[in-house]
């Protein structure tokens, strides 16, 4: 039986570069952090501003009301979006096989939810306010006494 090589161009060993399989299973570090690096410099200014765009809708409105207020969904809704964007990207870095940027990712993607649930919390405590207690036998203020 005589020997035929596959190919006449000569390989390193453990890097198989047959046609069809990838070069790297794990992918690369460097470039899975610097993808992180970016993701990451664009994700924390947009947290920032939702943040801050949240703050500033609430400012007005916490001494006008007296009574229960609806729940103001905008901001839940916000934060939501935001955190289900992050964990869209966690979801390629680890289908992408960047296991380290991707747990970066997760993360992210948790805190985001946890800030998601305190806004959520927040507007749920606002528009379900108990009532303050009245005194027993003082009528109440708006009351006309008949003469």
């Amino acid at each position: 039986m005589p020997f035929e090589p596959s190919s006449r161009t000569p390989h390193v060993p453990g890097n198989d570069r047959r046609p069809g399989r990838p070069s790297d299973s794990r992918g690369d570090g460097f470039a899975g952090g610097c993808t992180n690096l970016i993701a990451l410099l664009v994700e924390i200014p947009v947290a920032f501003l939702l943040g801050l765009t949240s703050v500033i809708r609430g400012w007005g409105r916490a001494d006008e009301q007296t009574a229960a207020a609806p729940m103001d969904w905008v901001p839940i809704l916000w934060l939501g979006g935001f955190t289900l964007g992050v964990l869209v990207i966690a979801v390629i870095f680890l289908y992408s096989a960047h296991p380290f940027a991707g747990a970066v990712q997760l993360l992210m993607a948790a805190i985001a939810l946890l800030f998601t649930i305190a806004a959520w919390h927040d507007q749920y405590e606002r528009s379900h306010q108990t009532p303050l207690p009245t005194r027993s036998g003082t009528p109440p203020s708006n009351h006309v006494a008949d003469r």
